[in-house]
């Protein structure tokens, strides 16, 4: 992919072609200056995101380790007493890699890469005033993404333990400093405006467990302003024991992201009484919503099977790209990538197939790689 300096410059050179005989060649290189400047600037803080930023503690482990803290492969839960000493013997006992990371914040810096515009992205999460706190700023800053962080004195900056099996993740994550996010931060007028000038908004439910009051926030804004307000299922558990402060976020939601395991435990907790992930999804796009500006579409991935987008009541399906197994490193942070990819294009108001190629191609480089990373530049076509 080319920068969007590069895109710009290309389509100006062809709009102005026929302008050589009337404007002299220094006159068109000013045009062409400033109209790519003025649209870089219309992307500014066009995406924010807010969730809970964890420093990933990433590991291959074993499939005694899993059975050891009870843990299920491809799943995601809040760390309890039992887990407490997982993190020390994984670092003891395992090669690990720390990755800055936490779902939304994994989104957004995928975002960032596939946009490749300037300042395009911001973000807001609690974490600790500690040397991991001053990593995760500087990872957020390398990654291009306007990182407005609550820096609480108390908790340390929150992890996530990533142990890998088969190429299948099973996260378990200790919140800490993440748990303290405080909506007082978030009306801040420096962190307000990060709201007032995004476009479009995009949260984990992850987070619904930290600051449903801030969800609401944002979401009332969104839809008094015909914004583009956005959310993830994120994990079964969040579905299960927090519903009801999902249920009501889902009310001022327009696209809808999850994978088939989250979907399904959303129609077991509402009573519905199919396992079909279409129907769900479906179902999902027709529930209740507080702004009708924007018809709810619902997005389901399906891990190798064609991902399910439901709009209108009706469903498309869409391949992706397949994997030969033996390429396969680390499915960690591959759902974040794949929403990472989509709202890159989203954002440039691209068609729902560009936004899905998008999040399938996001998705592909992450899992060859470990952790949630990518290479310098995107190649997306």
């Amino acid at each position: 992919m080319r920068n969007y300096s590069e895109r710009s410059i290309t389509s100006e050179r062809i709009r102005y072609k026929r302008s050589r005989s009337v404007l002299g060649s220094s006159s068109l290189a000013l045009a062409l200056t400033f109209r790519c400047s003025f649209s870089i600037m219309a992307y500014d803080g066009v995406l924010l995101g807010m969730g809970n930023p964890l420093l990933d503690i990433s590991a291959v482990v074993d499939e005694e380790f899993l059975n050891k803290y009870d843990l299920k492969p491809n799943n995601a839960i809040l760390a309890e007493e039992k887990h407490l000493s997982l993190y020390d013997e994984l670092a003891a006992k395992y090669n690990v890699e720390y990755i800055a990371g936490g779902a939304t914040q994994n989104t957004i810096r995928v975002a960032q890469w596939m946009l490749q515009i300037p300042g395009a992205t911001s973000y807001m999460g609690c974490i600790g005033k500690d040397k991991f706190g001053e990593e995760m700023k500087k990872n957020a800053a390398v990654a291009g993404v306007n990182a407005h962080y609550y820096e609480d004195e108390t908790a340390l900056t929150g992890t996530c333990a990533v142990c890998v099996v088969g190429g299948e993740r099973s996260l378990v994550a200790n919140l800490s400093a993440a748990n303290c996010y405080k909506i007082d931060h978030l009306k801040r007028p420096e962190n307000w405006q990060l709201v007032e000038k995004a476009k479009y908004i995009y949260i984990a439910g992850f987070f619904l467990t930290v600051s449903p009051d801030s969800i609401q926030l944002v979401a009332e804004h969104a839809a008094a302003k015909n914004k583009v307000f956005m959310m993830n299922l994120s994990a079964p558990f969040i579905c299960e024991f927090f519903r009801d402060a999902q249920d009501k976020a889902l009310d001022y939601v327009d696209f809808v992201f999850g994978n088939e395991t989250e979907a399904r435990t959303f129609a077991r907790v509402h009573g519905w009484e199919t396992g079909n992930v279409e129907e769900i999804a479906v179902k999902i796009s027709a529930l209740p919503k507080a702004s009708r500006t924007h018809n709810r579409i619902t997005i389901i991935t399906q891990g190798c099977d064609p991902v399910v987008v439901a709009a209108d009541g009706k469903v498309r399906l869409f391949p992706v790209i397949l994997l030969p197994k033996e390429k396969l490193v680390d499915t960690n942070g591959a759902g974040d990538a794949f929403v990472g990819g989509f709202l890159s294009q989203l954002v440039q108001e691209k068609s729902i197939d560009d936004c899905v190629k998008a999040g399938c191609y996001a998705a592909n480089v992450i899992i060859q790689r470990s952790g949630c990373t990518y290479p310098e530049k995107p190649d997306f076509q």
